[in-house]
């Protein structure tokens, strides 16, 4: 019998309101208003929390509970913005979801005047502030504003930067994505019918193994993105131009320095992981000339790259993958195991795919007080596994960090943020290895270094193709679809190698690349991949270290990445550290050209 439940297969937002209509509403609105305007009228004509110790704690305790109960209209914020993940073309549920935006903007307008005033105070005070236990539990916080203070504007001018977002940057990408979102084409499907499909399900199809789908996809997907490359372009230069704006008014020398700082590590952090990366490019040039022998091909197209390999036939329903995950928590930490016991059973998983439904997976994370939210996309395959996985160890991070920090401590870096999620898949990935044969083990070797190729390899590559775009245009004031093409084809290859070929229409896949409109946060797959793989393999030394990890998981934004890393004993800032777990990376890739040569497919 199984340990965990499944009966529940859809989020239960029950907790949050009864129903997009809760008769509620208006009221918890209220609650909401009322609270954050009795802290703001409280202290935004004071000055002495600036000053004095005890007074700051005060306000911090007081802004942190606001943080916990009404900070992006709390409840509210969080139904409606799940609510529309599961019926995206629910236009009620988009003005519902715009009508509670708008309400948060304004109290988030109105009460940034505390953190401003924080991070402008000057250095003598803010010593003298850092150095007062009254506030210890709050330091890294107070850290982590001082060093924001030289880019903070005037409260006025931050209201107009926060006001203009929308207008200059978010309009533009969302209409992007919508226009590709109701893009639909006739293709074949995997069974050699013609069928009507959206853009995104034809992306998914980029990875079959027969060829006459791949080719009949690639058509479309390039006419699709071919007919909206002009459009992309203007929007793309708009974004850019946004963004290059808003670094010259905060300060900010360097395109990245603002997500560096945003994920509070150090940019010699980045570019020690950046250069690593990129001088190990051989490793992934080598994975896809053995996929390309393996497939019988002198040269892969570039949409071809992902082209599933092997047949990994095992099928996993959803009470088998939680079944196998739970075992796997359950070895490495008993807590693990409860924690996602309790997302799976409590609703807290939205498992199968349904039309209107986000596609991929994600886990979510508001205040400590909301629950955490993890999307599936459930078909019953082998990635499916590895997803839950993958998310739970989000989850498992966002509770812990949760249960130990206090809300404003409860934050959680993008440099950090992939390291408990693909911890927890690896461990999974193992248990399915030990009781696979050659075969099947060999097909889930491929899958695996495809996945680090695109995780680290890639992703790295995308940060480059965005340290260029920013360069190229800033330098030239305005960049052709034709231009942002050649960079693109460039970066890509660098990573591919000649046993990939850019094909004709290939250059414009940087339309549809969602990831370079929020700017330089990509490097953060790579990181979290790569760090924590060095914590799986100090658990496999000694299991003792799994409450290291547990103290790490917990940590959540009460230190800096740097710091926290320090605790376990890894130099974040060495570009000797990452080579480390890239060279383990290179190994797998020698085990299963060996394996290949053993088996007799290459």
């Amino acid at each position: 019998m199984s340990n965990v439940d499944t009966s529940k297969t859809t989020w239960d937002l029950s907790s949050l309101l009864s129903s997009d209509n809760d008769p509620t509403i208006e009221e918890r609105k209220t609650r909401i208003e009322n609270d954050s305007y009795a802290f703001i009228n409280k202290w935004k004509d004071r000055e002495d929390y600036l000053k004095d110790p005890k007074i700051l704690k005060e306000a911090l305790d007081e802004y942190n509970e606001w943080t916990l109960n009404s900070a992006n209209a709390s409840e509210l914020g969080y139904y409606f913005g799940y609510r529309l993940c599961l019926d995206q073309s629910n236009t009620d549920l988009k003005a519902k979801e715009g009508q509670i935006e708008d309400f948060s903007q304004k109290i988030s307008n109105d009460i940034s005047f505390f953190t401003i005033r924080l991070a402008k105070i000057d250095a003598e005070a803010q010593h003298i502030l850092l150095s007062s236990p009254e506030v210890a539990e709050y330091k890294h916080f107070l850290e982590y504003l001082f060093a924001e203070a030289k880019y903070v504007l005037t409260e006025s001018e931050e209201k107009i930067m926060n006001l203009k977002s929308k207008t200059s940057y978010a309009n533009w990408v969302n209409m992007v994505d919508e226009f590709l979102s109701k893009e639909e084409r006739e293709v074949l499907n995997e069974t050699g019918e013609k069928v009507t499909m959206g853009f995104e399900a034809m992306l998914a199809l980029t990875m079959s193994q027969k060829k006459e789908v791949r080719d009949s996809v690639l058509v479309a997907i390039n006419d699709i993105l071919s007919k909206h490359s002009a459009l992309a372009e203007i929007e793309l230069n708009s974004v850019l131009e946004n963004k290059k704006v808003n670094d010259e008014i905060r300060g900010f020398v360097r395109p990245d320095a603002a997500r560096h700082l945003s994920d509070d590590v150090d940019t010699e952090v980045v570019d020690a992981l950046v250069n690593a990366v990129t001088t190990r490019n051989d490793i992934s040039q080598r994975f896809y000339t053995l996929k390309a022998k393996l497939l019988g091909i002198q040269k892969l197209r570039y949409d071809e790259k992902n082209i599933s390999y092997g047949t990994v036939d095992k099928k996993y329903d959803f009470q088998q993958s939680v079944d196998l995950v739970y075992k796997v928590f359950e070895g490495l930490d008993p807590q693990f195991a409860s924690i996602f016991k309790d997302f799976v059973e409590n609703g807290q998983v939205d498992v199968y795919p349904k039309k209107g439904k986000t596609g991929g997976a994600f886990c979510s994370f508001g205040s400590t007080k909301l629950p955490i939210l993890i999307l599936l996309n459930h078909s019953d395959k082998l990635r499916d596994v590895l997803t839950l996985a993958h998310e739970s160890g989000h989850g498992i991070n966002h509770y812990l960090m949760g249960h130990a920090q206090k809300p404003l401590n409860a934050g959680s870096s993008l440099f950090t943020a992939e390291c408990a999620s693909t911890f927890m898949e690896d461990f999974v990935l193992e248990e399915i290895l030990k009781d696979a044969d050659d075969d099947l083990k060999f097909s889930i070797l491929v899958q695996k270094l495809n996945d680090f190729a695109s995780t680290i390899f890639r992703q790295i590559a995308c940060y480059n193709f965005e340290t260029d775009l920013h360069r190229e245009y800033r330098e030239k004031g305005y960049l052709s679809k034709e231009e942002i093409g050649k960079i693109f084809s460039k970066n890509m290859s660098a990573y591919l190698g000649d046993s990939v070929e850019m094909n004709p229409g290939t250059e414009n896949w940087w339309i549809y690349w969602g990831h370079i409109r929020s700017y330089f946060y990509v490097y953060s797959y790579a990181s979290g991949l790569l760090i924590s793989k060095s914590m799986q393999n100090s658990v496999k030394q000694d299991h003792a270290f799994i409450e290291k990890v547990k103290g790490f998981l917990s940590a959540g934004s009460s230190d800096s990445p740097k710091n926290t890393f320090a605790k376990l004993g890894i130099d974040v800032t060495k570009k000797e550290f990452w080579e480390k777990g890239l060279n383990e990376i290179g190994t797998l890739l020698n085990e299963t050209e060996a394996l290949a040569k053993k088996l007799g497919k290459i």
